[in-house]
Formats: C-alpha cells, structure tokens, sequence
C-alpha cells in the first residue's frame, strides 16, 4: 500500500472520523455514525482505497 493522503486530507479525515463516532456514542446521530470509522482508519494509515481506483493522490513528494 502506498500512501496516497496528504497532510491536511490526512487531518480532516481524522477529525471527521472522530467526531462521527463520537456522535455515534453519544447516540446524537445514530448508528449510522459508525461509518466514521472509515475515515479515521484511511487517516491514520495514509492509504484510501477510493482515491487510488480513482487516481488521486494527496501526499507532496517530500511527504
């Protein structure tokens, strides 16, 4: 897996991530909310799945 999430598409996705479940847990928004988990695992490992299907790539060379 090469690493395809920058810096700051790394970070948002981290807090979005964290913040969705942490709504889940609340039971603010839901189960539904557990979908956070999706983009809290694509931050914290620099790799999404989607974005290398579609070709993009967020990461600077010198990351």
């Amino acid at each position: 897996m090469k690493s395809n999430v920058g810096g700051i598409d790394k970070m948002a996705r981290i807090v979005v991530g964290a913040v969705l479940i942490l709504l889940a847990l609340t039971g603010t928004i839901g189960v539904w909310g557990w979908i956070g988990v999706v983009p809290l695992a694509t931050g914290l490992f620099n790799f999404c799945p989607a974005w290398k299907l579609l070709g993009i790539n967020t990461r600077k060379p010198n990351e």
